[in-house]
């Protein structure tokens, strides 16, 4: 038995094989290479036709591969926080709007003066900002007017691409739930904020659990597709929500911290409807699941920034120095808040800044002031978190920015003075959602292909203490520069 996912990010898009037990079948891996594309203005869009280009480009390559003959069922994960605008037909009649786009900030802003924002954080999980559609939604019809009336339905890419090979599809509470436009209660559109926009649900796609699959491929694809095409398809999952349960994460006993890019702190909850702490999001794995923490703007980009910036040496000798660095020795407080802010405080406004800089600082100490602010942010998110586990939860670490420094993963291990249990499981993500697939036919419970654990990383109590000083410094900097 295979299952095939679709892995839609915000760097590539990748078609992957796994077997009956959540393993990647080697050599089934294809993937195509995209980029958002950027404004000055803050756009950060992608090209609806060049992704899903790239998606069939993929599908028609992994077919090729002997286990593809064996294809139980498909599963796909994209980007969360992502909307479309497409006509009666399917057919884009925009780019896909990501998380990443801040020009909604102005209507953002009009927003939280019309609706009571924390009765509309418990209500959607979401707070008001640029990241989530409200805001986008009133954006889009203030400012291209002309093209917001002729769109029939705004969806999110998966629909999307479904809405082309089924003829139709819902979207997922899983997706919905990322577009701050969902109510936790009722797995309903928000009525409320329907009505600050002016719109009703028409003009959004229906709602269903991501077990609603779709099957029977239409028209071309039918012909293209042999081996899928009477296959079941999921419901496209938020990457995050998949790549909690690749990490083992699927109840609140593990907290899975990723660091790649960005960070996020995530935990899984089965509550009824588990608040959302301050500053956190709520989002859904599945309508039984709830997923709650937080995410960074900042991650694995700064340590990227600040080596190419300050021209640093190799890597190999960077870890050896800052392995023998004094823990906050340095005497800066650094505020990384290079590519703005989300949890915990949604700053619209909020930039980096860095404090206590002599003649004797170097760049080394600025590397790891900069690392070491990092690991204090995330320190916050799970302060917060911390709400909603139980106090002896693992962390389960993982990503990109971690394996690459282990000094780093030192850092954050006692900058949140809990214990680091780190896996390097290949494709965390894909592999969730491929063990959400087989959930969805019946055939495994999500706990029941654990990663391997392949070491434990524990804080210093010395090291813990002043890493919490010095997060007290960076509060105080921030309260100063950025929450008044």
């Amino acid at each position: 038995m295979t299952a095939l996912i679709i892995d839609i990010g915000s760097s590539s898009v990748r078609a992957l094989l796994f077997d009956d037990r959540a393993q990647l079948i080697p050599g089934a891996v294809v993937s195509q290479v995209h980029t958002f594309t950027t404004t000055p203005a803050g756009a950060a869009t992608l090209d609806a036709a060049q992704v899903r280009a790239h998606v069939e480009s993929c599908l028609d390559t992994l077919l090729q591969h002997p286990a593809a003959q064996n294809i139980r069922v498909v599963g796909m994960a994209t980007l969360a926080g992502n909307m479309m605008g497409i006509d009666a037909a399917g057919n884009a009649l925009t780019p896909i709007y990501t998380y990443a786009d801040t020009r909604s900030a102005e209507d953002v802003d009009v927003l939280k003066d019309v609706l009571d924002e924390e009765s509309i954080h418990q209500r959607t999980g979401c707070l008001l900002h640029t990241a989530y559609q409200p805001g986008r939604l009133r954006w889009l019809m203030r400012a291209v007017p002309a093209l917001s009336d002729q769109v029939a339905r705004w969806v999110d890419l998966g629909t999307y691409l479904y809405t082309a090979w089924f003829g139709d599809a819902p979207c997922s509470y899983s997706i919905a739930s990322w577009s701050g436009m969902l109510n936790r209660a009722t797995l309903e559109w928000n009525a409320r904020i329907l009505e600050a926009l002016n719109m009703d649900t028409s003009r959004l796609p229906a709602l269903a659990d991501v077990g609603d699959m779709r099957q029977g491929l239409i028209g071309g694809y039918a012909d293209r597709w042999p081996a899928l095409r009477d296959v079941p398809f999921c419901l496209a999952v938020g990457d995050g929500a998949a790549a909690n349960i690749g990490s083992g994460c699927a109840d609140a006993s593990r907290v899975a911290l990723t660091v790649g890019t960005t960070a996020a702190l995530r935990a899984v909850s089965n509550d009824i409807l588990p608040r959302v702490p301050e500053g956190l999001w709520g989002y859904r794995v599945d309508a039984p699941h709830h997923l709650i923490g937080g995410a960074t703007s900042e991650g694995g980009n700064i340590f990227h920034w600040a080596r190419s910036t300050l021209r640093l040496g190799d890597e190999e000798s960077l870890e050896t120095e800052l392995m023998r660095a004094v823990p906050d020795g340095h005497g800066l407080t650094f505020l990384p808040l290079l590519a703005g802010e989300r949890s915990p405080g949604w700053a619209a406004q909020a930039t980096g800044a860095i404090h206590g800089l002599r003649l004797s600082t170097t760049p080394l100490d600025l590397l790891q002031a900069a690392l070491e602010g990092v690991a204090l942010r995330l320190a916050l998110i799970y302060e917060q978190l911390e709400q909603v586990v139980p106090s002896d939860a693992q962390v389960i670490a993982g990503g990109g920015a971690l394996y690459a420094s282990p000094a780093w993963t030192h850092i954050i291990a006692n900058a949140l003075n809990r214990p680091l249990y780190i896996t390097q499981e290949a494709e965390i993500t894909a592999r969730g959602t491929a063990i959400l697939a087989y959930y969805a036919l019946g055939l495994c419970n999500l706990t029941d292909f654990p990663p391997a654990v392949t070491s434990v990383v524990e804080p210093i109590p010395a090291v813990a203490a002043a890493l919490l000083e010095a997060r007290e410094r960076q509060l105080e900097l921030y309260d100063r520069l950025i929450a008044e």
